[in-house]
């Protein structure tokens, strides 16, 4: 007996036995049809069926669908689904053009079909857990959880998988004939496969064939292998990491970066890596990550390694070791909303970069080196701690600088004399204010060759403590006028201070200065109390006609009053005289003259300080802006003088005149401007003297330096760029990575673009015989672009000027095509100290990572 059910769309359940149709298609039959009886049963005589009582044939509810029709043979107990048949049974999924379900035998069968032109159409899909499955015939036992497919094709992990015949055995094993796995995306023709007789496949573990060979562009090649293994786990796992094999000219034959992998649980990996040579060269470097999720990440790299540079016995033999160490630690900001802790260190050898392949360009024109571990911590976002330790170097003239540690502990400012539940008009003294901050510093200068060699290297360091105690009052004087008044209370804490004394030195004629160190504990006590008065006046000009509307000039004119009490008096200790035994020319000094803080001043002062702060802004027509019409733009960000006249100096009481500016136009083009003008006039050596130049020469001022400052960074690009930011792009890693490794980053989203950076700097000073000025012109030039000249190929340059020496700077030009599952770069730098160039092809698929082909010669094999 059949049923037939053609609908637009027919869908169906089944909980108690196999055969069913649907209430919402087929009214007036119920849920169940029992194969044994051709006829309908009320519900009620349907529950009291023998057949109930026996054990049911599924275990859990089938529910299926098709587009085009259902066909039930309920004496056979077979169910037909035509057209986009999909099928949902537990964990299993299966889509076709045809299924046929047989109960009793509990398989089901599916196929495609062909559409009008005789073309295949949809072909079966399996789906079960992690594993999907395409193919052209497909059996599938649903109890024994048994499979017989036919052409199959399957993606697992990073790979794909095509077999003629497979087998999907209970325990989600798959034995396939005759296939072949790839890395490429294309189903039919893949660029590039292995193919095999026969494999095993074990879904999320691994992929084992027998033998293998290559195939490229279904072109078999000349490489076979007697076994495949393919990693399928998906997540980290440790393996073995092929080095990269080549020859270098200076170090012979090598392996690079060849080691194991140590996958350490989820929240840490280590790469134990290592590069050598046979002229004898080696290296070592291990890198580790860890993350924990919200709480904090980070990486630390280690390199150590010997270079010897050509053969043992020629005369251009050179050995070296080097070192290079790099933390980045970073805390998740949920983690502790009230304390951070963060750090980044790098610390190199004066060579490594020479000898030692570096990630990216801006590493090796660098010959500075910083190093930061902060701690920072607050209470009631009231009170501050932070804890430093850093690290700076310069590999060119060896020096090192090491800050261990650095504690800076401070009260935000508050009101004393406020009250919590103030009410009416606020009195004077509200407006007084103090806050404390505390530094303490131990510091240790040297050089990288001496570093704690010396004995007693501790008494090299400089250390001390600061306390500072502003107390600040701010009132509005006649409506207009800002009066800030304010007293500074320093208080500084050595542990050592110097003692200077003549020693008579009988076989030169003239006393040695000699400089003792005393380690001694001693305070040191200053203050000065300063008050200012500022205001800001407007001016406007308007324009009835044209593009212009207005100019605005603002001026911020300020006058102060700073007094420091004589801390120079014998009476505090800090200075002394350094004297011989006729007493003649003593010569005075500061015990705390080494001091890393300083010390008090040696005379007392009341400086008037006067300036003047201008700024200048126009308003246009602008028709792009349809809210206002108008747009501003700033002509002079800024442009001050400033004077100062000491009341407490007996002679030459002013100060130098100087003025500073800077604006910025067309929003790339930076330019700044300073100058110091003298009011004294000079004698023949070059030195200021009490004679002003308006006496001298009828002028107010001579001008004694200037210097400008032009910069110009300029960007241009496809509009297409302006749309597409890289930092919007992937996820946090990714954006890491590309920041990180910024010269491998690819982005075919940018058809091309270019920026340009230019400085220029001129300083006229005096000469050093002080009879002349002298000019002094340092240029810069800069240049960076990339081009795609296809979709699928790009090339980027960077390249400079200088102008010193005439010549091009630092130049790269890298070509990449991309090759759909391959990749191809080529990078060349034609001239300088990292000439070389570097050829290489290779799978993307990280799985198969260590299939790629390397040419290339190393800036280490051109003459050093």
């Amino acid at each position: 007996m059949l049923f037939f059910v053609h609908s637009g769309v027919v869908k169906g359940q089944d909980t108690i036995h196999p055969v069913s149709v649907f209430t919402d298609t087929v009214p007036h039959v119920h849920d169940t049809l029992l194969p044994s009886d051709t006829s309908v049963h009320p519900v009620a005589d349907t529950a009291k069926t023998k057949k109930e009582k026996k054990k049911d044939n599924l275990k859990s509810k089938v529910e299926y669908a098709a587009q085009d029709s259902l066909r039930f043979d309920i004496k056979e107990q077979k169910v037909y689904l035509y057209r986009q048949a999909d099928i949902k049974y537990e964990d299993i999924g299966l889509t076709a053009g045809y299924v046929e379900i047989n109960f009793p035998k509990k398989t089901v069968f599916a196929t495609g079909i062909k559409d009008s032109t005789g073309k295949e159409m949809q072909v079966p899909e399996f789906t079960q857990s992690a594993q999907k499955f395409k193919s052209k015939v497909m059996t599938y036992n649903y109890d024994t959880k048994r499979g017989y497919i036919q052409n199959v094709f399957t993606k697992q992990d990073e790979g794909y998988l095509h077999g003629t015949i497979v087998k999907k055995m209970e325990n989600d094993v798959t034995y396939l004939k005759d296939g072949w796995y790839t890395t490429c995306e294309e189903e039919k023709n893949p660029h590039f496969d292995f193919r095999f007789g026969k494999a095993k496949v074990i879904p999320g573990k691994k992929i084992i064939t027998g033998p293998a060979y290559l195939e490229i562009a279904s072109v078999p090649v000349p490489i076979a292998i007697p076994f495949g293994f393919f990693p399928s786990k998906l997540g980290r796992r440790s393996g073995i990491l092929i080095p990269t094999y080549g020859e270098s000219s200076n170090r012979g034959f090598f392996l690079e970066n060849g080691g194991y992998y140590f996958a350490m649980g989820k929240y840490l990996d280590l790469y134990l890596i290592g590069d050598i040579y046979s002229h004898g060269s080696w290296a070592v470097k291990p890198r580790m990550n860890y993350r924990y999720r919200y709480h904090y990440s980070g990486t630390f790299n280690f390199s150590y390694a010997v270079n010897k540079i050509g053969e043992q016995d020629s005369p251009d033999y050179s050995k070296s070791t080097d070192f290079s160490i790099n933390w980045v630690h970073q805390q998740d900001p949920k983690a502790r909303p009230h304390s951070t802790f963060s750090a980044n260190v790098n610390i190199v050898s004066q060579n490594f970069n020479k000898y030692n392949p570096v990630t990216n360009t801006q590493a090796y024109l660098s010959n500075t080196f910083q190093s930061s571990i902060n701690y920072s911590t607050n209470w009631s976002n009231t009170y501050y701690l932070t804890i430093n330790a850093s690290h700076s170097q310069n590999t060119l003239n060896k020096t090192i600088n090491i800050t261990l540690p650095s504690i800076s502990f401070s009260i935000n400012q508050f009101y004393p004399f406020r009250s919590k539940n103030r009410a009416g008009k606020m009195r004077w003294y509200e407006n007084i204010s103090t806050k404390y901050n505390m530094e303490a510093i131990n510091q240790y200068n040297t050089l990288d060759t001496l570093i704690f060699k010396n004995k007693n290297w501790w008494y090299d360091m400089q250390n001390g403590i600061k306390h500072s105690v502003p107390i600040t009052a701010t009132l509005r004087v006649l409506k207009y006028l800002n009066w800030t008044t304010s007293i500074s209370l320093n208080d500084r804490m050595y542990f050592s201070t110097i003692r200077k004394r003549f020693v008579p030195s009988y076989k030169a004629g003239v006393d040695s200065l000699v400089v003792d160190t005393l380690h001694s504990y001693a305070n040191a006590f200053d203050g000065n109390l300063s008050t200012s008065l500022n205001t800001r006046l407007y001016g406007m000009y308007q324009f009835k006609k044209g593009a212009i509307i207005a100019v605005r000039h603002m001026m911020t004119p300020t006058v102060a009053f700073t007094y420091t009490p004589d801390f120079g008096s014998a009476a505090w200790g800090y200075w002394q005289y350094a004297t011989n035994d006729t007493n003649r020319n003593p010569q005075k000094y500061s015990i705390f003259q080494n001091g890393i803080y300083g010390g008090p001043g040696s005379r007392k002062s009341g400086v008037v300080s006067f300036a003047l702060s201008n700024n200048l802004e126009m308003k246009v027509r602008n028709r792009k802006d349809t809210v206002t019409g108008t747009r501003k733009i700033v002509l002079i960000e800024d442009l001050t003088f400033r004077e100062n006249y000491d009341m407490t100096k007996d002679t030459m009481r002013w100060s130098k005149f100087t003025i500073s500016g800077y604006t910025t136009l067309f929003k790339s083009l930076r330019i700044s401007y300073s100058s110091i003008w003298d009011p004294y006039t000079r004698d023949s050596l070059g030195r200021s003297i009490k004679k002003t130049e308006w006496d001298a020469h009828r002028r107010l001022f001579r001008l004694d330096n200037t210097t400008w400052d032009l910069g110009l960074n300029y960007s241009l690009s496809s509009e297409k760029t302006k749309k597409k930011k890289t930092s919007q792009k992937g996820t946090e890693q990714e954006r890491k990575d590309i920041s990180d490794y910024y010269d491998y980053y690819v982005d075919f989203d940018i058809p091309w673009s270019f920026s340009v950076s230019y400085k220029f700097n001129v300083n006229k000073d005096w000469s050093a015989d002080k009879t002349h000025r002298v000019g002094n012109v340092t240029q810069t030039l800069g240049f960076n672009g990339q081009l795609n000249l296809t979709p699928k190929w790009k090339i980027t340059l960077s390249t400079g000027w200088d102008f010193t020496n005439g010549q091009l700077s630092f130049t790269s030009v890298d070509l990449y095509r991309d090759l759909h599952c391959w990749e191809m770069r080529f990078g060349w730098i034609p001239k300088g100290a990292q000439q070389s160039w570097n050829f290489s092809i290779n799978v993307k698929a990280s799985v198969l990572q260590d299939m790629k082909l390397n040419k290339k010669k190393d800036f280490r094999d051109y003459a050093q």
